[in-house]
C-alpha cells in the first residue's frame, strides 16, 4: 500500500521539505509515503479565485491514481484521532489499495476534487498553512502505523 500525499504547491523551504522527508523516510515499504507535488495555478493572471481552484482541481484530477481511494483534505471534514487513523489504516491495508491524500492550495480544493473523494478528513478546525499540512500529515501517518505495531513513538 502506498500513502501519497497529494499536495498543491512545489518549491517549498527547506524546513517543510525536511520535515516531509524525515517522517517519510521511517515508514516501512510496506506502508510507502509518497509526495505528489501538483503546480498550483499562478495567481497573477487576472484569474478569479475560482477559475484558480478549478485550475489546480484539473491537474489534481489527472495526477492521481485511477484506483486509489481518496481523501480530501479539508477543515469541515471528519477529525479522526490518532487511535481512529490508526484503525482506518488497518482497514486500508487489508484492502491493498493505495490511498491518496488530496491537500489543495492557497484557495484550498474545488468542489469537484471533494466531491471524487471518498471522505473529507481535517487535522484541525484551525486553517492550517498548505505547506504545513504535508508535514503534519506525514507525522499523523507514521503515528498511527506506529500504534498499529506498538511502537513507543506514540504516547498516551
Amino acid at each position: 500500500m502506498k500513502l501519497i500525499i497529494a499536495s498543491v504547491g512545489n518549491k517549498m523551504p527547506d524546513w517543510i521539505t525536511q520535515g516531509f522527508n524525515e517522517y517519510a523516510k521511517r515508514m516501512p515499504r510496506e506502508a510507502k509515503i509518497e509526495l505528489l507535488e501538483i503546480k498550483p495555478e499562478p495567481r497573477t493572471t487576472g484569474k478569479s479565485t475560482e477559475q484558480i481552484m478549478q485550475a489546480e482541481a484539473q491537474r489534481i484530477l489527472h495526477a492521481l491514481p485511477v484506483n486509489c481511494l481518496r481523501i480530501a483534505m479539508d477543515e469541515r471534514g471528519a477529525m479522526p484521532t490518532t487511535k481512529q487513523l490508526a484503525a482506518q489504516m488497518q482497514d486500508w491495508m487489508r484492502a491493498g489499495s493505495d490511498v491518496a491524500f488530496v491537500v489543495g492550495g492557497a484557495d484550498g480544493l474545488h468542489d469537484s476534487v471533494k466531491q471524487s473523494a471518498r471522505q473529507l478528513m481535517a487535522l484541525s478546525a484551525m486553517t492550517l498553512p498548505h505547506a504545513f499540512v504535508r508535514v503534519l500529515l506525514a507525522e499523523q501517518l507514521y503515528r498511527a502505523h506506529s500504534l498499529m505495531h506498538n511502537h513507543p513513538y506514540h504516547r498516551e
